[in-house]
């Protein structure tokens, strides 16, 4: 997600970093540039002629015409006005003591609706909530088996009567069943519809009277481009939404929609949807999202992605076979696998501050199939194989090799690696914890805490 924006703002940046002092005329030129870039990303227009203009009337003031950095001060500024584009951190609303909380997501069909209330249900549950789903939408082929499998997936209770029923009715009745079931939260999947159809937009508010929502999500797909303003103000004007989550941001590298729907509707983000997989679910972080625009990189939703794929004590135990070279490429294999879960390697690098210029030079496809075929290499080995590479002759890697459909040389290679690493380790072990002098940080240096941890 935003990364043609990203690589054009780096490029204007990178032009304003090399002018010894900024004058006017360099901040108007800047200034088109930023406006190009922000209408190529398909923000709206009105908010970009809004944005340029804030931009633009801090960077002609003192402090950056005469600083000694002004393209440095031109970011700051960028950075602080996309900030104030894309609004306050949204947080879901418990605050009010009836329970079960009902949530009630809108939206366009086609959307992500029915597995962003799986992401949502949860997303709820590891915060330590009691979500219900409820199947609503009546519409749309399987819709209702598609969230009662989700449902299962996840291993929380769900409501659905098929077909036949009206809507409000459903979710009338789906809320005593939380109710009974002493749910915390209720997650109502309502049907895909226009915002200018009528009486679909009625059969809404309808469910709205009769549930009472404290949320009232529009869940919207990032690709949609400007026409999410309109879908956004349609909806945001007959249900007063109280939050909106944008899905499929992994598939849109322009982005516009994230800060056209906030600073025309003035309502919040709340979370963001990457693909179809359920654990593609974050809360949204506007300052996080800004570096991310600018190139600087975002390393704290780095470490969260990092902490739910691996704990403390796995951590300790990972180091402790490392360190008594018990390591075997069965635990290569898991590691890969929980990397493999954070995200794309482009998206991981890109989380990394000043990658965003060497991601270019990256074969991001290349990158990806060469972990693929390690992957497809290891699954194709036995148990005993896998704990003990020695025994792999030449037949064994044959076999190998047919199975996970590459050549006998990339095994060959993939083993290589692996020995590589044992051999390395075992320097390390036999050094008290100093890295050999031929690689990178070693020399016989000491750990700066005198070993490994």
């Amino acid at each position: 997600m935003f990364e043609q924006l990203s690589k054009r703002l780096q490029d204007t940046f990178d032009g304003l970093g090399r002018v010894g002092k900024l004058t006017e005329k360099d901040v108007d030129s800047a200034m088109r540039d930023v406006r190009m870039a922000l209408l190529e990303a398909d923000v709206a227009l009105p908010v970009v002629k809004e944005f340029v203009k804030r931009v633009k009337e801090r960077a002609v003031g003192a402090e950056v015409l005469k600083s000694l950095k002004p393209g440095q001060q031109v970011v700051q500024i960028v950075h602080d006005e996309l900030l104030e584009t894309l609004g306050e951190p949204g947080r879901l609303n418990f605050s009010g003591s009836t329970k079960p909380h009902v949530i009630m997501l809108v939206g366009l069909q086609g959307s992500g609706k029915t597995t962003t209330a799986a992401k949502l249900a949860l997303w709820l549950r590891r915060e330590g909530r009691q979500p219900f789903l409820v199947a609503a939408d009546t519409y749309r082929p399987a819709a209702v088996d598609q969230l009662v499998t989700l449902a299962k997936q996840i291993s929380v209770p769900y409501y659905e009567e098929g077909t036949n029923a009206k809507p409000p009715d459903i979710c009338a009745r789906g809320l005593k069943a939380a109710r009974d079931a002493n749910a915390a939260v209720v997650i109502l999947d309502t049907a895909g519809r226009l915002q200018i159809d009528d009486v679909l937009m009625n059969e809404l508010e309808e469910i709205k009277r009769r549930t009472s929502p404290v949320e009232i999500v529009l869940v919207a797909d990032s690709m949609t481009g400007q026409e999410a303003v309109n879908i956004a103000d349609g909806f945001n004007q007959r249900l007063n939404i109280t939050g909106l989550i944008l899905t499929k941001i992994d598939g849109d590298a322009r982005g516009g929609a994230a800060l056209s729907m906030r600073a025309v509707t003035g309502v919040p983000i709340k979370f963001l949807g990457t693909g179809e997989k359920l654990d593609g679910f974050e809360q949204f972080h506007p300052d996080r999202l800004a570096q991310r625009i600018l190139g600087m990189g975002d390393v704290l939703t780095l470490i969260e992605k990092a902490q739910a794929q691996f704990d403390e004590e796995e951590s300790l135990n990972l180091q402790r076979k490392l360190m008594q070279n018990q390591f075997t490429l069965q635990d290569f294999l898991e590691q890969l696998q929980k990397i493999r879960r954070m995200g794309s390697i482009s998206s991981l690098l890109s989380m990394v501050p000043g990658m965003g210029k060497a991601l270019e030079q990256v074969d991001q496809n290349e990158v990806e199939g060469r972990i693929s075929r390690v992957e497809a290499i290891i699954n194709s080995m036995t148990q005993q194989e896998r704990a003990n590479p020695k025994v792999l002759n030449a037949s064994r890697r044959i076999r190998i090799a047919k199975g996970s459909g590459v050549q006998v040389r990339d095994v060959n290679d993939v083993l290589k690696q692996f020995n590589d690493m044992q051999k390395l380790m075992s320097q390390v072990r036999k050094g008290g914890g100093r890295l050999p002098g031929n690689f990178p940080g070693g020399g016989g240096g000491k750990h700066p805490r005198g070993r490994v941890r």
